[in-house]
Protein backbone atom coordinates (compact mmCIF):
# COMPACT_ATOMS: atom_id res chain seq x y z
CA UNK A 1 0.00 0.00 0.00
CA UNK A 2 1.77 3.47 -0.82
CA UNK A 3 2.68 5.71 2.08
CA UNK A 4 -0.03 7.46 3.88
CA UNK A 5 2.11 10.53 3.27
CA UNK A 6 0.77 10.85 -0.52
CA UNK A 7 -2.39 11.06 0.78
CA UNK A 8 -1.34 13.81 3.74
CA UNK A 9 -3.29 11.65 6.31
CA UNK A 10 -0.85 12.69 9.08
CA UNK A 11 -2.18 16.30 8.56
CA UNK A 12 -5.43 15.08 8.36
CA UNK A 13 -5.63 13.49 11.75
CA UNK A 14 -3.93 16.02 13.49
CA UNK A 15 -6.36 18.65 11.95
CA UNK A 16 -9.21 16.47 13.03
CA UNK A 17 -7.65 16.52 16.47
CA UNK A 18 -7.91 20.52 16.35
CA UNK A 19 -11.65 20.45 15.52
CA UNK A 20 -12.27 17.71 17.83
CA UNK A 21 -10.98 19.69 20.43
CA UNK A 22 -12.88 23.03 19.56
CA UNK A 23 -16.08 21.19 19.50
CA UNK A 24 -15.36 20.44 22.94
CA UNK A 25 -14.73 23.75 24.13
CA UNK A 26 -17.39 25.53 26.33
CA UNK A 27 -19.33 27.97 24.04
CA UNK A 28 -18.59 26.40 20.92
CA UNK A 29 -22.43 26.60 19.93
CA UNK A 30 -22.29 31.00 20.72
CA UNK A 31 -21.79 31.28 16.93
CA UNK A 32 -23.98 28.46 15.30
CA UNK A 33 -22.64 29.69 11.74
CA UNK A 34 -18.87 29.11 12.69
CA UNK A 35 -19.66 25.99 14.35
CA UNK A 36 -21.32 24.62 11.31
CA UNK A 37 -18.08 25.72 9.54
CA UNK A 38 -16.06 23.47 11.83
CA UNK A 39 -18.20 20.29 12.15
CA UNK A 40 -18.27 20.48 8.07
CA UNK A 41 -14.30 20.68 8.10
CA UNK A 42 -14.25 17.43 10.35
CA UNK A 43 -16.59 15.62 8.57
CA UNK A 44 -15.14 16.38 4.84
CA UNK A 45 -11.76 15.22 6.58
CA UNK A 46 -12.85 12.23 8.03
CA UNK A 47 -14.25 11.01 4.78
CA UNK A 48 -10.51 10.77 4.09
CA UNK A 49 -8.96 9.35 7.41
CA UNK A 50 -11.65 6.53 7.70
CA UNK A 51 -11.24 5.15 4.73
CA UNK A 52 -7.71 5.05 4.57
CA UNK A 53 -7.75 3.84 8.28
CA UNK A 54 -9.74 0.74 7.03
CA UNK A 55 -8.10 0.16 4.00
CA UNK A 56 -4.67 0.15 5.80
CA UNK A 57 -6.09 -2.69 8.65
CA UNK A 58 -7.37 -4.89 5.57
CA UNK A 59 -3.55 -4.51 3.90
CA UNK A 60 -2.02 -5.20 6.97
CA UNK A 61 -4.19 -8.60 7.72
CA UNK A 62 -3.67 -9.49 4.37
CA UNK A 63 -0.20 -9.39 4.56
CA UNK A 64 0.03 -11.05 7.63
CA UNK A 65 -2.25 -14.20 6.55
CA UNK A 66 -0.35 -14.16 3.19
CA UNK A 67 2.82 -14.33 5.53
CA UNK A 68 1.27 -17.95 7.31
CA UNK A 69 -0.11 -19.30 3.64
CA UNK A 70 3.66 -19.15 2.73
CA UNK A 71 4.33 -20.63 5.84
CA UNK A 72 2.01 -23.46 5.91
CA UNK A 73 0.15 -23.89 2.58
CA UNK A 74 -3.65 -24.00 1.69
CA UNK A 75 -4.48 -23.87 -1.41
CA UNK A 76 -8.44 -23.27 -0.53
CA UNK A 77 -7.26 -20.66 1.73
CA UNK A 78 -4.66 -19.35 -0.72
CA UNK A 79 -7.79 -18.59 -3.06
CA UNK A 80 -9.51 -17.23 -0.82
CA UNK A 81 -6.48 -14.57 -0.09
CA UNK A 82 -5.99 -13.76 -3.36
CA UNK A 83 -9.59 -12.78 -3.98
CA UNK A 84 -9.44 -10.18 -1.54
CA UNK A 85 -6.32 -8.61 -2.41
CA UNK A 86 -7.50 -8.26 -5.24
CA UNK A 87 -10.66 -6.85 -4.17
CA UNK A 88 -8.89 -4.17 -2.20
CA UNK A 89 -6.48 -3.82 -5.02
CA UNK A 90 -9.68 -2.22 -6.65
CA UNK A 91 -10.49 -0.06 -3.67
CA UNK A 92 -6.99 1.58 -3.24
CA UNK A 93 -7.48 2.65 -7.01
CA UNK A 94 -10.78 3.92 -6.19
CA UNK A 95 -9.63 5.79 -3.05
CA UNK A 96 -6.15 7.24 -4.99
CA UNK A 97 -8.80 8.44 -7.81
CA UNK A 98 -10.53 10.27 -5.48
CA UNK A 99 -7.66 12.01 -4.04
CA UNK A 100 -7.41 13.59 -7.74
CA UNK A 101 -10.65 15.55 -6.67
CA UNK A 102 -9.02 18.22 -4.72
CA UNK A 103 -10.35 21.23 -6.12
CA UNK A 104 -12.86 23.84 -3.87
CA UNK A 105 -16.30 22.54 -5.58
CA UNK A 106 -15.00 18.76 -6.64
CA UNK A 107 -17.29 17.79 -3.26
CA UNK A 108 -20.10 19.47 -4.14
CA UNK A 109 -23.36 17.97 -6.14
CA UNK A 110 -23.22 18.72 -10.34
CA UNK A 111 -25.80 20.39 -12.49
CA UNK A 112 -25.51 18.69 -15.69
CA UNK A 113 -27.01 20.44 -19.55
CA UNK A 114 -26.86 18.36 -22.69
CA UNK A 115 -27.47 20.75 -25.63
CA UNK A 116 -27.58 18.84 -28.92
CA UNK A 117 -25.32 20.56 -31.99
CA UNK A 118 -26.07 20.85 -35.57
CA UNK A 119 -28.21 17.95 -37.63
CA UNK A 120 -31.88 17.76 -36.16
CA UNK A 121 -33.24 14.74 -35.11
CA UNK A 122 -30.20 12.81 -34.96
CA UNK A 123 -28.39 15.14 -33.03
CA UNK A 124 -31.61 15.30 -30.71
CA UNK A 125 -31.52 11.43 -29.89
CA UNK A 126 -27.44 11.60 -29.50
CA UNK A 127 -28.33 13.89 -26.45
CA UNK A 128 -31.01 11.68 -25.15
CA UNK A 129 -28.09 8.86 -25.57
CA UNK A 130 -25.91 10.84 -23.66
CA UNK A 131 -28.37 11.59 -20.91
CA UNK A 132 -29.37 8.04 -20.70
CA UNK A 133 -25.63 6.95 -20.73
CA UNK A 134 -24.98 9.47 -17.63
CA UNK A 135 -27.89 8.53 -15.61
CA UNK A 136 -27.30 4.88 -15.88
CA UNK A 137 -23.26 6.20 -14.49
CA UNK A 138 -24.85 7.77 -11.85
CA UNK A 139 -27.00 5.01 -10.78
CA UNK A 140 -23.92 2.62 -10.58
CA UNK A 141 -22.70 5.01 -7.83
CA UNK A 142 -25.64 5.44 -5.97
CA UNK A 143 -25.95 9.11 -7.23
CA UNK A 144 -29.50 10.69 -6.87
CA UNK A 145 -30.20 12.49 -10.74
CA UNK A 146 -33.51 14.99 -10.53
CA UNK A 147 -34.38 16.01 -14.36
CA UNK A 148 -34.71 19.75 -13.94
CA UNK A 149 -35.76 20.71 -17.14
CA UNK A 150 -36.09 18.90 -20.31
CA UNK A 151 -37.33 19.83 -23.65
CA UNK A 152 -38.32 17.07 -25.88
CA UNK A 153 -37.61 16.78 -30.25
CA UNK A 154 -40.33 16.70 -32.27
CA UNK A 155 -39.78 13.47 -33.67
CA UNK A 156 -37.04 11.58 -31.05
CA UNK A 157 -34.83 12.53 -28.92
CA UNK A 158 -34.31 16.14 -26.97
CA UNK A 159 -33.66 19.64 -27.48
CA UNK A 160 -31.94 19.70 -24.30
CA UNK A 161 -32.20 18.57 -20.60
CA UNK A 162 -30.58 19.95 -17.21
CA UNK A 163 -30.13 17.39 -14.64
CA UNK A 164 -29.14 17.49 -10.93
CA UNK A 165 -26.31 14.76 -9.78
CA UNK A 166 -26.63 14.61 -5.92
CA UNK A 167 -23.96 12.63 -4.09
CA UNK A 168 -20.42 13.05 -2.94
CA UNK A 169 -18.10 14.86 -5.39
CA UNK A 170 -20.58 14.13 -7.87
CA UNK A 171 -18.83 17.75 -9.45
CA UNK A 172 -15.63 16.84 -9.45
CA UNK A 173 -16.38 13.53 -11.35
CA UNK A 174 -18.65 14.88 -13.43
CA UNK A 175 -16.68 18.07 -15.08
CA UNK A 176 -14.41 15.66 -16.86
CA UNK A 177 -17.39 15.21 -18.66
CA UNK A 178 -17.52 19.19 -20.01
CA UNK A 179 -17.20 19.76 -23.46
CA UNK A 180 -18.47 18.52 -27.36
CA UNK A 181 -19.32 14.83 -27.55
CA UNK A 182 -19.33 12.87 -31.17
CA UNK A 183 -21.40 10.22 -32.38
CA UNK A 184 -20.55 8.42 -35.54
CA UNK A 185 -22.91 5.52 -36.77
CA UNK A 186 -25.61 4.35 -39.30
CA UNK A 187 -28.49 6.37 -38.66
CA UNK A 188 -31.49 5.32 -37.73
CA UNK A 189 -33.37 8.11 -39.21
CA UNK A 190 -32.12 7.13 -42.82
CA UNK A 191 -33.81 5.64 -45.08
CA UNK A 192 -31.07 5.41 -47.27
CA UNK A 193 -29.06 3.75 -43.89
CA UNK A 194 -26.00 6.53 -44.70
CA UNK A 195 -23.64 7.13 -41.87
CA UNK A 196 -23.73 10.47 -39.98
CA UNK A 197 -22.34 12.49 -37.66
CA UNK A 198 -23.79 14.12 -34.82
CA UNK A 199 -22.31 16.71 -31.68
CA UNK A 200 -23.59 17.40 -28.23
CA UNK A 201 -22.43 19.51 -25.94
CA UNK A 202 -22.07 18.66 -22.10
CA UNK A 203 -21.49 21.90 -19.82
CA UNK A 204 -21.07 21.21 -15.80
CA UNK A 205 -21.59 23.09 -12.70
CA UNK A 206 -21.07 22.99 -9.00
CA UNK A 207 -24.22 23.00 -6.46
CA UNK A 208 -23.66 25.87 -4.98
CA UNK A 209 -25.20 26.16 -1.14
CA UNK A 210 -26.37 29.06 0.77
CA UNK A 211 -22.94 29.43 2.54
CA UNK A 212 -21.53 30.95 -0.55
CA UNK A 213 -22.67 34.60 -1.19
CA UNK A 214 -23.92 35.03 -4.81
CA UNK A 215 -25.60 38.39 -5.32
CA UNK A 216 -27.95 38.61 -8.01
CA UNK A 217 -29.90 41.97 -8.91
CA UNK A 218 -33.50 41.19 -9.33
CA UNK A 219 -33.69 44.13 -12.22
CA UNK A 220 -30.88 42.14 -13.96
CA UNK A 221 -33.47 39.43 -14.52
CA UNK A 222 -36.11 38.73 -17.24
CA UNK A 223 -38.32 35.64 -15.78
CA UNK A 224 -40.97 33.99 -18.24
CA UNK A 225 -43.73 31.47 -17.30
CA UNK A 226 -44.91 28.84 -20.17
CA UNK A 227 -46.76 25.86 -19.71
CA UNK A 228 -44.58 22.55 -19.69
CA UNK A 229 -44.35 20.08 -22.30
CA UNK A 230 -42.91 17.35 -20.02
CA UNK A 231 -44.56 14.54 -17.51
CA UNK A 232 -46.65 15.56 -15.16
CA UNK A 233 -50.56 14.93 -16.38
CA UNK A 234 -53.87 17.63 -16.68
CA UNK A 235 -51.93 20.10 -14.18
CA UNK A 236 -48.57 20.21 -15.88
CA UNK A 237 -50.52 20.97 -19.45
CA UNK A 238 -53.19 23.50 -18.51
CA UNK A 239 -51.21 25.75 -16.08
CA UNK A 240 -48.33 28.07 -16.88
CA UNK A 241 -46.10 26.20 -14.22
CA UNK A 242 -42.48 26.29 -16.05
CA UNK A 243 -40.05 29.07 -15.23
CA UNK A 244 -37.58 30.59 -17.18
CA UNK A 245 -34.92 33.37 -16.07
CA UNK A 246 -32.60 35.25 -17.90
CA UNK A 247 -29.38 36.88 -16.54
CA UNK A 248 -29.12 40.19 -18.65
CA UNK A 249 -25.79 41.07 -17.98
CA UNK A 250 -24.10 37.53 -18.89
CA UNK A 251 -26.67 35.75 -21.15
CA UNK A 252 -26.88 32.61 -19.22
CA UNK A 253 -30.44 31.14 -19.37
CA UNK A 254 -32.28 28.47 -16.84
CA UNK A 255 -35.59 26.90 -16.80
CA UNK A 256 -36.83 24.16 -14.82
CA UNK A 257 -40.59 22.74 -15.26
CA UNK A 258 -39.80 20.01 -12.98
CA UNK A 259 -42.13 20.91 -10.32
CA UNK A 260 -45.60 21.35 -9.86
CA UNK A 261 -46.09 24.61 -9.04
CA UNK A 262 -44.32 28.16 -10.48
CA UNK A 263 -43.02 29.04 -7.49
CA UNK A 264 -41.04 25.94 -6.39
CA UNK A 265 -39.91 26.08 -10.12
CA UNK A 266 -38.52 29.08 -9.93
CA UNK A 267 -36.95 28.32 -6.48
CA UNK A 268 -35.34 25.61 -8.31
CA UNK A 269 -33.70 27.74 -11.62
CA UNK A 270 -32.95 30.35 -8.78
CA UNK A 271 -30.54 27.67 -7.72
CA UNK A 272 -29.82 26.67 -11.43
CA UNK A 273 -28.65 30.33 -11.82
CA UNK A 274 -26.90 30.66 -9.00
CA UNK A 275 -24.75 27.78 -9.20
CA UNK A 276 -23.72 29.01 -13.03
CA UNK A 277 -22.87 32.58 -12.41
CA UNK A 278 -20.59 30.67 -9.07
CA UNK A 279 -18.93 28.75 -12.03
CA UNK A 280 -18.78 31.91 -13.96
CA UNK A 281 -17.01 33.92 -11.41
CA UNK A 282 -14.69 31.07 -10.90
CA UNK A 283 -13.66 30.64 -14.53
CA UNK A 284 -12.79 34.75 -14.57
CA UNK A 285 -10.63 34.53 -11.61
CA UNK A 286 -8.67 31.69 -13.41
CA UNK A 287 -6.12 32.60 -15.52
CA UNK A 288 -5.57 28.84 -16.28
CA UNK A 289 -9.18 28.58 -17.52
CA UNK A 290 -11.54 29.20 -20.33
CA UNK A 291 -14.24 32.12 -19.64
CA UNK A 292 -17.62 30.78 -19.88
CA UNK A 293 -18.53 32.16 -23.32
CA UNK A 294 -14.87 31.07 -24.51
CA UNK A 295 -15.70 27.65 -23.59
CA UNK A 296 -18.97 27.49 -25.20
CA UNK A 297 -17.34 26.84 -28.52
CA UNK A 298 -19.42 25.07 -31.85
CA UNK A 299 -20.85 22.09 -31.13
CA UNK A 300 -19.09 20.90 -34.48
CA UNK A 301 -15.53 19.02 -35.93
CA UNK A 302 -13.00 19.85 -34.39
CA UNK A 303 -14.19 21.12 -30.53
CA UNK A 304 -14.75 17.04 -29.15
CA UNK A 305 -13.61 15.58 -26.44
CA UNK A 306 -14.51 12.38 -26.93
CA UNK A 307 -15.85 10.50 -29.90
CA UNK A 308 -17.91 7.43 -29.74
CA UNK A 309 -17.76 5.58 -33.02
CA UNK A 310 -20.43 2.60 -34.06
CA UNK A 311 -19.70 2.53 -37.85
CA UNK A 312 -17.46 0.82 -39.54
CA UNK A 313 -16.25 -0.11 -36.07
CA UNK A 314 -16.88 0.64 -32.79
CA UNK A 315 -14.16 2.75 -30.74
CA UNK A 316 -14.75 5.43 -27.76
CA UNK A 317 -11.86 7.55 -28.14
CA UNK A 318 -11.10 10.60 -25.35
CA UNK A 319 -8.97 12.96 -27.50
CA UNK A 320 -7.47 14.59 -24.61
CA UNK A 321 -6.29 11.53 -22.68
CA UNK A 322 -6.07 9.28 -25.96
CA UNK A 323 -7.77 6.38 -24.15
CA UNK A 324 -9.87 4.31 -26.47
CA UNK A 325 -11.90 1.44 -25.20
CA UNK A 326 -13.17 -0.82 -28.13
CA UNK A 327 -16.84 -1.82 -26.14
CA UNK A 328 -18.68 1.06 -26.67
CA UNK A 329 -22.29 -0.45 -25.62
CA UNK A 330 -20.76 -0.50 -22.27
CA UNK A 331 -19.43 2.96 -21.92
CA UNK A 332 -23.04 3.70 -23.76
CA UNK A 333 -24.32 1.86 -20.82
CA UNK A 334 -22.55 3.66 -17.77
CA UNK A 335 -19.53 2.39 -17.78
CA UNK A 336 -17.15 5.86 -17.78
CA UNK A 337 -14.96 5.39 -14.86
CA UNK A 338 -11.80 4.76 -16.82
CA UNK A 339 -12.19 8.04 -18.77
CA UNK A 340 -12.79 10.23 -15.84
CA UNK A 341 -10.30 8.74 -13.87
CA UNK A 342 -7.96 9.50 -17.33
CA UNK A 343 -9.16 12.69 -16.97
CA UNK A 344 -8.32 13.62 -13.48
CA UNK A 345 -5.01 11.77 -13.81
CA UNK A 346 -3.99 14.03 -16.49
CA UNK A 347 -5.23 17.08 -15.13
CA UNK A 348 -3.46 16.05 -11.92
CA UNK A 349 0.22 15.07 -14.13
CA UNK A 350 -0.11 18.92 -15.81
CA UNK A 351 -0.53 20.08 -12.65
CA UNK A 352 2.53 19.40 -11.16
CA UNK A 353 4.35 19.84 -13.92
CA UNK A 354 3.24 23.55 -13.72
CA UNK A 355 4.25 23.63 -10.15
CA UNK A 356 7.53 21.73 -10.72
CA UNK A 357 5.92 18.81 -7.90
CA UNK A 358 5.84 15.09 -8.20
CA UNK A 359 2.39 15.33 -7.36
CA UNK A 360 3.15 13.80 -4.17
Amino acid sequence: MRSEAIFDVARKRSRIAELDQKMAEPGFWDDQNAAREVIAEANELKQWVEPWNGLDRTVRHLAELGAMIEAEPDAELEAEWAADVESVRKEIERFEVRALLSGPDDGRDAIVTIHPGAGGTESQDWAEMLMRMYSRWASNHDYKVEILDLQAGEEAGIKSVTLEFAGPYAYGYMRAEKGVHRLVRISPFDAQKRRHTSFASVFVYPVVDDAIDIEIDEGDLRIDVYRASGAGGQHVNKTSSAVRITHEPTGIVVACQNERSQFQNKTTAMKMLKAALYERELELREVEKQKVEAEKTEIGWGNQIRSYVFQPYTMVNDHRTELKVGDVQRVMNGDIDEFIEAFLKLQASRGAALTGGNGG
